[in-house]
């Protein structure tokens, strides 16, 4: 009896199916004189034809074909700057750098673009999401541009499209700056507004991996988000205006300085890349926060609890230069626990350059009662401003979107603008004529994989509900309906207008790197494998993280200690060969898939070794096939989804392969 309840729930566990709710019963064939043609898209107002646009919850290319984007960010290692090198591992020169390190050779430098570009065509990932920064472009000080960094990146996207690949512009960060821990802003952002940047670290302001070294916990930068110094900049650039009323720049609020310099910073790029028909948009801003805004409880953490964690209150205090007991906790998957409790900033000094700078003591968030004690006086500060609750995404983030998009579209209307809501928020409502070219771009990741770094097959956490999941046809099912409710979000936000997931992926290092140690990356493969059924059988579009040259099994993606690349420098061989072994587990994110399609219809094209998502014209359309995946001709099933045909047929020698590398297989 013991045994059989036990032969049952292990089958449970580790049944599968890859794309929960959809029968194979119902299988039909489809032929090349059944597919529409498509109708070229003009839209009018546009100054320049682009090779991609959208119609309606679709991107399209200039014939009018409906795409299904399959792509990949580029790269990791653009975050931090080229020269000197300064990996996050590195402390030298790391402050002696601030005004005059460079970007310009990030992602790679020009004279390997061929190579770099070269294998991501061969790869079938014809879309990039191309990472700059704001200090990449504006280091040296407000409205003194690098333009040969600028002149770098034109270059480098002419290279992009002579490989026949597309770009977006992602303006990167994370946690503000790699001052506060991330990437992404200036140094002198953070003077500018009052900060002593040098003090962070001490103060518990930021935990920065360049002052720490290491051994650096893993993935313990995102609690900077909940930290002072980024909740302050984060707070200041969307709501300054309200919070800060009193924090001035050069004579400005804080928020109009910030947001001034960051948006005309970035149409620096955009005014030198316009008429280039392979870049499509630009991002607003990656992973932005909305710092202390809508925080009703200042005395309690956030989502992310690891490591020395102060509340923001307990941030506050220490950051004026008192010592404060706090509590340093470990990230498990049943929730953090806490180990032990430490005196943060024992020096007692200041993260300010002064104590008259505390901006939030100035706003009387804080202060001091009768026995000198620091005390909370304002705990609902963020939550309600002007008489009213305060919505962050309609209050704030959506006057932040709407101006960036007019400033970029009176460069170029024609560009999409790629919208990402502020971490744990939604999207704002926009009207019809504000979302007629912005896309959802918000990010997905397999949450408890990336965190801890280790994978499970059958036991997972909905990060919806932040209940447990057993089993593996639980999971993918929990993935599956989160990605569902991505799209559902856009029509709630946007209406009929296109979701791309932004960036998804896996940790390569993960199970304490034993894949580097054994060349065996079946672990990776399943968890990259789960992740990318989710948007396949979505038909979500989606750009992969991530492309980094420089990454090796050392120090990953050179940043954070991070190392989700898909390629690695230990694993390069000869790059010109069809399929260089310079890659981490190719039979994964090598996928196939469809390119275009002349009309939505949802099937599921399922194919030996693999399966994907596309529509009724996939099988006729052009489709990249991996050689290596498919090394003779292949047999292939369509299922239209909602149809019951009367019969299903096996279609023989319906796709081949190019004797060397995928191609894109036209109509037999």
């Amino acid at each position: 009896m013991v045994l059989g309840l036990s032969a049952i729930a292990t089958l449970y566990l580790q049944s599968d199916r890859p794309f929960p709710g959809v029968s194979t019963d119902d299988l039909t064939c489809v032929s090349n004189e059944s597919i529409p043609k498509g109708k070229a898209v003009q839209v009018p107002g546009d100054s320049i034809s682009k090779n991609i646009t959208t119609q309606g919850e679709w991107f399209v290319d200039r014939t009018g074909r409906a795409m299904i984007l399959h792509g990949i960010n580029v790269s990791g290692s653009t975050k931090v700057p080229y020269s000197p090198r300064l990996g996050t591992h590195t402390k030298e020169g790391f402050y002696e750098t601030v005004y005059t390190a460079s970007f310009t050779g990030r992602p790679f430098p020009l004279s390997e673009a061929d190579e770099h570009f070269g294998r991501l065509h061969r790869w079938g990932y014809r879309f990039v999401r191309l990472l700059v920064t704001w200090e990449a472009i504006e280091h040296a000080g407000p409205g003194k541009y690098d333009e040969e960094y600028l002149d770098y990146v034109v270059a480098l996207v002419k290279k992009a499209g002579e490989h026949d690949i597309n770009v977006f512009i992602d303006p990167h960060q994370d946690v503000w700056s790699r001052f506060s821990g991330g990437d992404g802003a200036p140094y002198w952002t953070l003077e500018k507004v009052g900060f002593d940047p040098l003090k962070f670290s001490e103060t518990g302001a930021a935990i920065i991996h360049n002052v720490e070294g290491d051994p650096f916990p893993k993935m313990i930068w995102p609690t900077n988000y909940s930290k002072l110094a980024a909740a302050t900049m984060f707070t200041l650039f969307f709501g300054g205006n309200d919070f800060a009323p009193d924090t001035r720049v050069d004579s400005l609020s804080a928020q109009e300085f910030l947001q001034r310099q960051y948006i005309q910073a970035i149409v620096q790029l955009a005014q030198r890349l316009k008429g280039l028909p392979n870049v499509i948009g630009f991002d607003t801003l990656n992973e932005p926060s909305a710092g202390y805004i809508g925080n009703g409880n200042l005395e309690a953490f956030g989502i992310l609890v690891n490591g020395i964690m102060p509340t923001p209150f307990q941030g506050m205090v220490a950051g004026a230069g008192h010592a404060v007991e706090v509590g340093e906790y470990e990230f498990a998957v049943t929730g953090p626990r806490e180990v032990r409790r430490v005196q943060l900033n024992p020096s007692r000094l200041l993260a300010w350059k002064d104590a008259g700078s505390d901006i939030w003591r100035k706003a009387g968030v804080w202060g001091y009662d009768a026995a000198n004690l620091p005390v909370l006086l304002k705990p609902d500060y963020f939550v309600n401003r002007n008489g009213r609750a305060v919505n962050f995404s309609e209050d704030y983030f959506k006057p932040f979107a709407l101006r960036y998009q007019q400033a970029i579209h009176a460069v170029d209307s024609s560009w999409l603008i790629f919208n990402e809501a502020a971490l744990f928020t939604k999207l704002p409502r926009f009207s019809a004529e504000q979302s007629r070219k912005m896309v959802n771009a918000g990010h997905w990741y397999d949450a408890i994989t990336l965190l801890t770094k280790s994978y499970s097959s059958w036991v997972g956490v909905d990060v919806r509900t932040r209940k447990p999941l057993l089993g593996r046809t639980a999971i993918r099912k929990a993935f599956h309906n989160q990605m569902s409710d991505k799209k559902k979000e856009t029509v709630h936000a946007m209406g009929q207008r296109p979701t791309l997931v932004g960036e998804f992926g896996i940790p390569f290092d993960m199970q304490e790197k034993a894949a580097f140690r054994t060349g065996d990356f079946t672990t990776q493969a399943e968890a990259l494998d789960r992740s990318f059924r989710a948007m396949e059988s979505n038909l979500l579009n989606y750009t992969l993280w991530n492309y980094t040259a420089d990454n090796d099994n050392t120090r990953g993606d050179q940043w954070n200690g991070e190392d989700l690349s898909i390629f690695s420098l230990c694993r390069k061989n000869q790059p010109a060969a069809p399929m260089p072994e310079d890659a981490r587990w190719k039979q994964q994110f090598v996928r196939t898939h469809s390119r275009w399609r002349a009309s939505p219809s949802r099937t599921i094209l399922i194919m030996k070794k693999a399966s994907m998502c596309c529509d009724s014209t996939c099988i006729a359309s052009p489709t990249c096939l991996p050689r290596f995946l498919y090394p003779t001709f292949i047999s292939v099933k369509v299922l239209t989804c909602g149809i019951r045909p009367a019969s299903w047929r096996l279609m023989r020698r319906t796709i081949c392969y190019s004797s060397h590398q995928p191609r894109l297989v036209n109509r037999l």
